[in-house]
């Protein structure tokens, strides 16, 4: 059923003058949404679906963060051509990216603009709006500082996610007070937000192109960490990073701090055997 109702709504897109739809391969995408390959009259497309009420603003927040990245001119992102909903459905239509072999210097090339990346900074800490992190909202209220914003928008939301979940994760104050002293005093950053292996391609020309974002300014160590947490990044990679944009004393003991958030979404997510990390990361810093 949620087939056909796919195909039509792919189909309603012929309404748009000009756009005739000649094929629909479907993609693999993940347990979230369901993805197309789209074959039509202004070449290939990718379209991206799911159920409107289960994931209000999904896709909004998603076409806002390509933008928002796409604008800083760091890495090669697709294009957005159009976000909407429709008989209970959301769908964001994208640029397709073929894909390549990797170059010699695909790392090294990754450091470097990744540090680009994030070289784009802002006022505050946070984002124009509240956007996703997998299936679970992420929040994206301003703060000043980074150790304000990593514990009032990023842990103190999942902590009570989990708490609501069953999970007993004890008294935290002595745990947010640690951490307020450890965390660097560094301008926001413009973050991918969700930088696991999965959410990378090799474009045509053999060079990286990011998707699936959860965007937002906030410290630039986060996406270091994400990359650290489940592999699938070379060590050339930080060391290029660090060349060019060097990082603070100390970034190294730091990364389970920031994945502690990742972990903590992970246990939310996914359930109880990511309870055992979740706790020793606490404990470490308490």
């Amino acid at each position: 059923m949620s087939v056909q109702r796919d195909e039509q709504l792919i189909y309603d897109l012929e309404n748009t003058p000009g756009f005739k739809v000649n094929s629909i391969q479907s993609l693999a995408g993940g347990s979230i949404n369901r993805v197309y390959l789209l074959g039509t009259s202004e070449g290939k497309k990718v379209i991206k679906i799911n159920a409107s009420e289960k994931f209000p603003g999904m896709f909004a927040a998603e076409k806002e963060g390509l933008e928002t990245i796409k604008r800083a001119e760091a890495f090669d992102i697709p294009e957005t051509y159009s976000c909407a909903e429709a008989d209970g459905l959301s769908y964001l239509l994208l640029e397709y990216k073929k894909e390549g072999a990797q170059k010699p210097d695909f790392w090294k090339v990754f450091g470097r603009q990744l540090a680009n990346l994030h070289r784009n900074t802002a006022e505050a800490f946070g984002f124009s709006s509240n956007n996703y992190i997998g299936s679970l909202p992420q929040y994206n209220d301003h703060r000043k500082t980074a150790a304000d914003f990593f514990i009032s928008q990023r842990l103190e939301p999942q902590m009570k996610m989990a708490f609501k979940n069953g999970f007993s994760l004890g008294d935290l104050s002595g745990f947010y007070r640690n951490i307020s002293e450890e965390i660097p005093q560094e301008p926001p950053a413009l973050l991918h937000g969700d930088l696991w292996s999965g959410n990378y391609l090799i474009n045509e020309e053999g060079l990286p192109c990011l998707i699936d974002p959860a965007v937002c300014y906030g410290p630039r160590e986060m996406d270091l960490a994400m990359m650290k947490l489940f592999g699938g990044f070379p060590e050339e990679v930080f060391q290029e990073y660090d060349r060019n944009f060097p990082l603070q004393a100390g970034w190294e003991k730091r990364i389970e701090l920031w994945q502690l958030y990742y972990l903590l979404v992970h246990l939310n997510i996914f359930g109880r055997s990511y309870l055992p990390q979740v706790k020793e990361i606490i404990r470490r810093f308490s």
